[in-house]
């Protein structure tokens, strides 16, 4: 495919949560720094009439509240870019409308698609109907995409009847953040990792995604889904796959999603009972006191907040190296983070003269904090006469300090640049989706044919009981 820069752009779900949050001020920020297409025009839809005028000044709101005022610059001449066409995606024929008002591109268009999984067929309909599916247009999809495999491979199948795989771009904003994206440069530009990240030096690998949050505005989505879902299919079997995949060939989208898939199809099948399910009651976060989950929602539910998996990787490099996974709202601070724990050194030289050694561990920390740790013995300074003093000490490398001349940036100017410049390299590929739903739904068909029940457990703490044991019964202790 000829490689061609954008320069038009279609948001959908131009006035929802996402867009103000994100979006708009993603687009802004890259544009204030030079990096758009000094051609590029960005058309919004939505539901909602607004006019061109309506919607600037929607954004405007946006971005003062959303983005810094430091990266506002050239604001007025964004917003100037902007343009808005109300459209009823149901309504097939109200597309030609939003062709009308997208024009033809001099270079080319792309398409970031927000919507719920049941307008994506009628969507993608009306976009191939009034020629928004031509040879230079690509779309960006935006999760969910189904709700298990069956329905993934619905809404993949629509949208390959209008887009060939290579202008398909199926999002997940974890790939944007840079301490993600430091995980292959981490481990691949480094000689001292790679020949130990196996299974023969790593004990065992802990990814966290704990939220403080509940419901907020995502009741209906949320109750339907769940934590495994909306947050172990996508962002953490992601986080995964980078931890464990091998060696690419070469940073390109084709070498780096290979390489992906083939650690999604060597996850082992998951026993019930290498499993914790949890949802919140009513506790207390930061000294508030907040609701429990069957109270936000106003009826009980057996949809799970929390949930704890003990997985497996059946392949040559980490053969019975146990990853443990662990996602859940209500929790007590907000953290997304890895931990690699390494095993002891093969033979204590220090035991005789009183000394305990501690494997190394490396805790590589997403959000809220960007950092990377590594936990190193050393000699505790001293002349010994009584015992000889070892003790872990942390080399840490914080991003923000590391690299203080570079911006700070949401995970989505990343993406959206991408997309507009055509790279697939941190998007998600079609067989990375259905390898993921596939080991999704034999999940949740166990809890299902167990009847398994979410435990209990209080807002405000690390989740279930049941969530320690499931690492203590191999001697580990989750990372807090």
């Amino acid at each position: 495919m000829t490689q061609f820069t954008s320069d038009r752009l279609l948001l959908f779900g131009a006035t929802g949560d996402l867009s103000r949050r994100m979006l708009l001020p993603s687009l802004c920020a890259l544009d204030a720094e030079g990096l758009l297409d000094p051609r590029i025009e960005i058309v919004g839809t939505a539901r909602s009439d607004l006019d061109d005028a309506a919607f600037r000044n929607f954004a405007r709101e946006s971005l003062e509240q959303f983005l810094p005022a430091g990266r506002r610059g050239g604001m007025a001449t964004f917003l100037n870019r902007l343009r808005y066409q109300p459209l009823d995606a149901t309504n097939v024929d109200s597309f030609q409308a939003l062709a009308d008002k997208v024009g033809t591109p001099e270079e080319g268009l792309s398409i970031f698609l927000s919507t719920a999984p049941s307008l994506f067929e009628p969507t993608i309909h009306g976009l191939e109907k009034s020629g928004l599916s031509g040879p230079r247009v690509r779309i960006g999809l935006e999760k969910p995409l189904g709700v298990d495999l069956a329905s993934s491979k619905v809404i993949n199948d629509a949208v390959a009847n209008a887009f060939p795989e290579e202008r398909i771009y199926r999002i997940d904003h974890y790939l944007g953040k840079e301490t993600v994206q430091n995980l292959l440069a981490l481990r691949f530009a480094n000689l001292m990792f790679e020949p130990l990240w196996n299974a023969a030096h790593i004990d065992h690998v802990q990814i966290t995604v704990a939220e403080t949050v509940g419901l907020e505005s995502r009741v209906a989505y949320y109750d339907d889904s769940g934590a495994l879902r909306d947050m172990v299919q996508n962002h953490m079997l992601q986080l995964l796959a980078l931890v464990a995949m091998e060696p690419p060939v070469s940073y390109d989208a084709t070498s780096v999603r290979n390489e992906k898939v083939k650690v999604l199809h060597s996850l082992r099948k998951v026993n019930v009972d290498q499993t914790v399910v949890g949802q919140y009651r009513a506790g207390a976060i930061d000294g508030q006191a907040v609701p429990g989950y069957d109270e936000e929602l106003g009826k009980a539910s057996d949809t799970e907040t929390f949930v704890a998996i003990k997985a497996f990787i059946d392949n040559w490099r980490w053969q019975g190296v146990p990853f443990y996974l662990r996602t859940g709202k209500r929790l007590p601070r907000r953290t997304t983070e890895i931990v690699v724990q390494f095993r002891d050194v093969p033979h204590a030289i220090f035991h005789g003269r009183g000394a305990k050694t501690v494997p190394n561990r490396l805790v590589i920390g997403i959000q809220p904090e960007e950092n990377i740790t590594l936990s190193l013995m050393a000699k505790v300074p001293g002349l010994d006469r009584d015992g000889y003093g070892l003790r872990s000490v942390p080399l840490a490398i914080t991003t923000p300090d590391a690299f203080a001349d570079r911006q700070r940036r949401i995970a989505y100017e990343r993406l959206l640049l991408d997309l507009i410049e055509g790279d697939q390299t941190l998007f998600v590929r079609r067989d990375e989706v259905e390898a993921q739903w596939q080991w999704i739904d034999a999940i949740r068909a166990g809890w299902e044919e167990q009847q398994r029940e979410p435990r209990t457990y209080t807002a405000g703490s690390w989740g279930p009981s049941a969530a320690i044991a499931l690492a203590e019964r191999d001697g580990v202790t989750w990372h807090e």
